[in-house]
């Protein structure tokens, strides 16, 4: 097996909660050198340890306790920047400033480091210094209220899609700086919000009111734009059928044993059916009923109409597909024993992300870390006594 690809960059990672730390986990799982900055006590929210949820986010890193409000701890953390690649943090722009770690301070001290910085709504504007949450910029950013059942009123999605996807698309930003390094040298600065992300998740239904000028509104299970393309139920439970031109409307009309209605005058078109989605609908859900969905499924499938279950996440996980995929790590944790974590969302052949480490204790590698920096055992002792590392 190769080195894995980003192990010649070190990354500082001085961030919180979970758009940071997502962002983080991308260079972390792929080989990078990420070194965990945090405080002493935890007073800024890092989080439960012991969670399932801190521990999937933070495996691959070493910790380091530093108290940036001393100069010490800043002169630890300038020792750090002059040999990084990457410093990755997600405070609000004043606090940042505050702390030395605006852009202007950080490239002028190490011209070839790329900052990546996540904020929740942006760098500047009037809303730059307010503090950042997903569900806020999920209502926001237009998506509780595309979410749920037609006049349901506004819902949130299962997930932090808000800042998960901020991470994500701040990581890839940072991935095109250091490609971009190879030719100028130079380090930039990479930053998004949760509110831009969240936005650019809309997708096309954003740019139905950008293009089209129509406001989309809450649709539950059916597809915005498609029909038959939902939730639908069986003799056994529900199941997702996704219908689309005029090939599957065909098929699924022989499937179901209403061929009459492929050409009928209100389904013949993608247009009528979304006209009169409730009667078709209406219809359909009786059809379906007298079905399993084992055997609908057998049925649409055959024809290659794409359909499937809706699982519980034990199920998920069950599914001998999944279990096929590489998306469950294992690493071995020297208190918890083996766990059982998410792994990377795509693959590269001759390459695995390797699951190294477990989440460390806080302040496991402060010792470690200062010792690389050049710190004698007598001034590691003396920082740690002082509380500042």
């Amino acid at each position: 097996m190769r080195a894995l690809p980003l192990d010649r960059f070190r990354v500082l990672d001085l961030t919180r909660i979970r758009s940071g730390p997502t962002c983080v986990k991308q260079f972390a799982d792929w080989g990078a050198d990420v070194i965990k900055i945090e405080p002493p006590a935890d007073e800024a929210g890092y989080g439960n340890r012991d969670s399932s949820d801190f521990q999937n986010l933070h495996r691959n890193k070493r910790s380091l306790t530093l108290d940036l409000k001393t100069p010490e701890g800043q002169e630890v953390l300038g020792r750090l920047i002059d040999g990084a690649d990457v410093l990755i943090e997600n405070f609000r722009p004043g606090v940042k400033s505050r702390l030395g770690l605006d852009w202007e301070t950080l490239h002028a001290r190490n011209p070839r480091m790329v900052l990546g910085s996540i904020s929740g709504f942006g760098q500047t504007g009037p809303y730059a210094e307010r503090p950042g949450f997903d569900q806020v910029a999920q209502g926001m950013g237009g998506l509780m209220s595309i979410t749920g059942m037609p006049g349901q009123g506004p819902v949130r999605v299962g997930v932090p899609i808000a800042d998960l996807s901020a991470g994500l698309f701040v990581a890839m930003g940072v991935l095109m700086a250091l490609l971009d390094r190879e030719r100028t040298g130079e380090g930039a600065w990479v930053h998004s919000s949760l509110l831009q992300a969240q936005i650019a998740m809309l997708d096309f239904q954003a740019v139905r009111w950008l293009i089209d000028g129509m406001v989309p509104e809450q649709a539950g299970n059916d597809h915005p734009t498609a029909v038959p393309m939902g939730v639908y139920p069986t003799s056994d439970g529900s199941m997702n059928i996704a219908v689309n031109g005029a090939r599957m409307w065909r098929d699924f009309c022989e499937v179901i044993g209403r061929p009459d209605l492929y050409e009928h005058p209100d389904y013949a078109t993608p247009k009528d059916r979304l006209a009169n989605r409730a009667a078709l609908n209406a219809l359909l859900y009786e059809i379906t009923a007298t079905w399993t969905a084992a055997d609908l499924t057998e049925a649409l499938l055959a024809t290659g109409i794409p359909c499937g279950p809706i699982n519980r996440m034990d199920a998920v996980f069950a599914d001998p597909q999944v279990q096929q995929l590489p998306i469950v790590a294992e690493v071995e944790h020297p208190s918890k024993g083996r766990q059982r974590l998410l792994g990377q969302a795509f693959q590269v052949e001759g390459l695995a992300p390797a699951m190294r480490s477990a989440t460390p204790d806080a302040g496991q590698h402060t010792d470690e870390v200062l010792a690389e920096l050049g710190y004698a055992p007598d001034a590691i002792a003396a920082l740690k006594e002082k509380g500042i590392a």
